[in-house]
């Protein structure tokens, strides 16, 4: 069989804001490296064959004098500069491949993505055409109303936690945030992953693929620490 062109999207644009730090998310220091390395590294251990990292206007020499240049991450072939929403910074970067058979996009607030996750994806896309990692539920989910009142409570069994990488066709998906984009919609739908978009615009299914719990983004300072008891139970075994 043809071997599939692969191109691991990271978004590293964010600027953490819940993190309350000067600092985003993904350039805190995380036992000795910043958060945004250890899933660059992990893409770069693997199989695909490019990274398009995205980040801030500001942060591109961060990246490339910090992480890419002193880790050796040769993979990274690009690095495009995001715009305000995720959904924004993931379309730049479907702009600037020229051409690839499959996307796998990642958040780099997500550090605990492993190699043999990725390859895992890359054969379930490969099959599926669109899936993405997730975890069932440990608890009960409640929706509730714009002034906190329980409205309904959903059956936990068919409740998913979504995480990244989410893989795709990239013809697809890019169709996909091309039409979104067309359509102007960003302020009528809350678009809030790049399955949402495969969803909503090409009307079709997207495989869920049973993941880690593990693999937490780092969003607020009490996940900082999670990542660093993950990390000391790894250094220990």
């Amino acid at each position: 069989m043809e071997k599939k062109k692969i191109t691991a999207i990271v978004l590293a644009a964010g600027k953490g804001n819940r993190m309350n730090t000067p600092v985003a998310k993904q350039f805190l220091i995380l036992r000795d490296k910043p958060v945004l390395y250890y899933s660059l590294k992990a893409f770069e251990d693997s199989s695909v064959d490019e990274i398009i990292l995205v980040t801030g206007s500001d942060q591109k020499e961060y990246c490339i004098n910090n992480i890419i240049q002193p880790y050796q991450l040769n993979k990274v072939t690009q690095i495009v500069e995001g715009g305000k929403e995720r959904y924004d910074s993931v379309y730049q970067a479907l702009l600037h491949i020229e051409e690839t058979d499959y996307v796998l996009i990642h958040d780099g607030a997500r550090p605990f993505i492993t190699k043999e996750f990725i390859e895992e994806m890359i054969s379930q896309v490969i099959d599926h055409n669109a899936c993405i990692f997730g975890t069932p539920v440990k608890e009960t989910v409640k929706t509730v109303d714009s002034n906190r009142y329980i409205t309904s409570t959903p059956n936990r069994n068919t409740m998913w936690l979504a995480q990244t990488p989410q893989a795709f066709s990239f013809e697809a998906i890019k169709k996909a945030y091309t039409i979104f984009y067309k359509e102007n919609n960003k302020n009528q739908v809350a678009i809030t992953d790049d399955a949402m978009v495969y969803e909503t615009y090409l009307g079709k299914p997207v495989k869920m693929i049973p993941g880690d719990y593990r693999n937490i983004k780092i969003t607020t300072p009490e996940d900082l620490t999670i990542a660093e008891a993950f990390l000391n139970k790894e250094l220990s075994e």
